[in-house]
């Protein structure tokens, strides 16, 4: 598992945890379809995260 503000420093959504945690905070970030405000949100494979238009899938292995 990965927390969701990891996964977006991963992929390169974000650069800095800080970065995450704002973008999450302010409701820009969504996990299978629904809007995710805790940035300590454990993701599994299978998961969607979408992000500044962008939609990622939680991998196995932690990729995208």
């Amino acid at each position: 598992m990965i927390k969701l503000d990891q996964f977006l420093k991963w992929v390169g959504v974000v650069s800095t945890g800080g970065e995450a945690k704002l973008l999450i905070q302010d409701g820009e970030v969504q996990v299978n379809g629904t809007v995710e405000t805790r940035r300590g949100r454990k993701l599994v494979p299978g998961d969607v995260v979408l992000a500044r238009g962008q939609s990622y899938e939680v991998a196995e292995d932690g990729e995208s």
